[in-house]
């Protein structure tokens, strides 16, 4: 069972995050990030909601996402303001110490999170997303993928043309064949889609201006200094974030391991469900 709140995290200009936990108090909290970031984190919940009985599982919407604040000003979306959010959150919430776990674009502000406050954690997960920047050429030897991308960047750009929430869902539809693997799992993703509230703050804030890259200066080193146990947990078949920079990363750090499933695209919680949430049990546990 969650229970839903919103959270103030800000007063100048007022901030409220709106919130989803877990009753339990024992364990330690995982913090979950969602990404987008345009979207809300109900396409999160499931299967993480399987851990509520051993933990504290906080879900919150990034400012300018699902229920929680928007209308901000454009330069008050980037990612030091979502990571400020995300601590003072944590404080409001009196945890102390917690496990987070990122997912593609905020598995970018859960490594900022992380080199920000890494008191603040116990350890890492980074899913669906990457430590280093994507090579420009990373799916040069897969030339499906361009095909399969085509519907989501063509949407992508009338998003960026004119942000609206509706180009924000309707560009999140069209990548669904390149977001999941599996065929039997199109219609999964199309149903979780079905129920996630869109905006386009961010999108918005982007055709402005510039948004500084999520992406820490880096994070590589940054993050193996720290010494906080981190794991890549990625799909063998993500067409955003390329598994071979998971396990490449894992080589090149002593803190990290890389959890790589088959058969499984940049939803890997959607085509791999029961395994992708065994692999995280078994790395926080």
């Amino acid at each position: 069972m969650l229970i839903e709140a919103y959270v103030s995290v800000r007063q100048d200009p007022r901030v409220d995050l709106f919130t989803a936990r877990s009753t339990a108090r024992t364990g330690t909290a995982l913090l979950v990030i969602h990404g987008g970031p345009d979207w809300d984190h109900t396409y999160l919940r499931e299967p993480l909601v399987d851990l509520a009985e051993s933990r504290q599982l906080v879900f919150a919407d990034l400012r300018g996402c699902g229920r929680s604040t928007m209308g901000l000003p454009d330069d008050a979306y980037n990612p030091d303001a979502a990571t400020a959010d995300l601590l003072a959150l944590l404080d409001a919430l009196g945890v102390e110490r917690a496990d987070v776990l990122g997912f593609s674009y905020g598995g970018l502000l859960a490594q900022r999170f992380t080199l920000t406050a890494p008191q603040r954690v116990r350890r890492l997960i980074i899913a669906s997303s990457s430590i280093p920047p994507v090579p420009d050429d990373a799916y040069d030897h897969w030339p499906e993928v361009a095909q399969l991308q085509a519907e989501g960047n063509a949407a992508w750009t009338d998003l960026a043309a004119n942000p609206s929430p509706e180009a924000t869902r309707a560009h999140a539809f069209a990548a669904i064949p390149a977001g999941v693997w599996k065929p039997e799992s199109r219609e999964i993703l199309h149903r979780r889609l079905e129920t996630v509230r869109f905006s386009a703050e961010w999108a918005r804030a982007l055709l402005a201006g510039p948004v500084p890259s999520g992406r820490p200066d880096n994070s590589l080193t940054r993050l193996a200094a720290l010494e906080i146990p981190i794991l890549l947990l990625h799909g063998q078949q993500d067409m955003t974030f390329p598994a071979v920079l998971a396990e490449r990363t894992a080589a090149e750090m002593p803190n990290a391991r890389a959890v790589v499933l088959d058969q499984a695209g940049h939803m890997t919680h959607i085509d791999q469900p029961e395994a992708w949430l065994q692999a995280i049990r078994d790395f926080l546990d």
